[in-house]
């Protein structure tokens, strides 16, 4: 792997190297409470506490509630959060005391993106963003949004605990360039826990990785076929692209890839550290729940 020559390339901005900044800053939400680690409210939040005090730019520093927890958060809360709120009540909750800058929600079946929105519409805490659940393979709902980016923002599912929760690269690959396409921001979950697409011997399925997610976001915002960079398992190459995303292609891929969750907020920033696309950040006192299980049920 050649090293990147471009000017600035070896500086830093808040330990992530310039040429990627756009790539990485505030790319991972805060999943602890979910599945498999599921951490207990108490632990999550001591957790969060951490990264925040830790202020790693890679991390949104979000937390992410199902409305169910909320009296439970609100037992144990005793620092200022952010917060983006999974909606499995049948209900918006009240919410006045923290501040709620994401709502997400899955789609009933049958149920278009676009009848979500209408159904919640002025329901949502003051200045939420909308995000509604669709399945990868549920290309033809996506017909309902509005064609100017108005409309909801989309969540995807990138894996689960079994190899058919694992969406195919190509129909990941269309819901990213539908997006891009349309100007519609989106946000992703599980299956995203290392950078790299791999195989995964125990559930017999390929991976995806975040680094491939954000470059196939990339690619799609250009003109190019997401497809082949979901695709990608060769780690220079990988590299290599990174490193070569032009400022303004970070730019607008970021605006419409918002963030993925994560029940692990220190394994993303290792992986981005081991293949030299971020510098290490000797303050950051990220900390994580059970390494290696991180399989967002968000």
């Amino acid at each position: 792997m050649s090293a990147d020559t471009r000017p600035g390339a070896g500086a830093t901005v808040d330990g992530v190297g310039m040429g990627t900044a756009a790539l990485f800053r505030a790319l991972v939400d805060d999943a602890g409470l979910f599945p498999p680690t599921g951490l207990p409210m108490a632990e999550a939040l001591e957790r969060h506490r951490n990264d925040l005090a830790g202020n790693d730019p890679v991390l949104t520093h979000r937390f992410l509630c199902p409305a169910g927890r909320l009296a439970e958060l609100r037992d144990h809360l005793t620092f200022p959060i952010r917060l983006g709120l999974i909606l499995d009540t049948p209900d918006v909750p009240p919410i006045e005391d923290v501040p709620v800058e994401l709502v997400e929600v899955r789609q009933a079946p049958g149920e278009p993106p676009g009848a979500v929105s209408e159904r919640l519409a002025g329901r949502l805490p003051g200045g939420a963003r909308l995000f509604v659940e669709v399945s990868p393979g549920d290309r033809a709902s996506l017909v309902s949004l509005p064609r100017d980016g108005t409309g909801p923002g989309l969540k995807f599912r990138c894996g689960g605990l079994t190899a058919g929760a694992f969406p195919g690269a190509a129909d990941l690959g269309a819901l990213i360039a539908h997006c891009a396409g349309h100007g519609v921001p989106f946000k992703a979950t599980a299956g995203l826990h290392n950078a790299v697409r791999h195989f995964d011997p125990a559930l017999g399925v390929d991976r995806h990785g975040f680094l491939n997610l954000v470059l196939a976001v990339c690619a799609a915002v250009e003109g190019r076929d997401p497809v082949p960079v979901l695709k990608l398992t060769d780690v220079g190459e990988l590299v290599r692209l990174a490193q070569a995303v032009p400022d303004d292609t970070s730019a607008r891929a970021r605006e419409l890839l918002v963030s993925y969750g994560s029940c692990d907020t220190r394994t993303p920033i290792e992986d981005l550290v081991a293949l030299g696309l971020i510098a290490r950040r000797p303050s950051a006192t990220t900390t994580t729940g059970t390494p290696g299980t991180a399989e967002e049920s968000v």
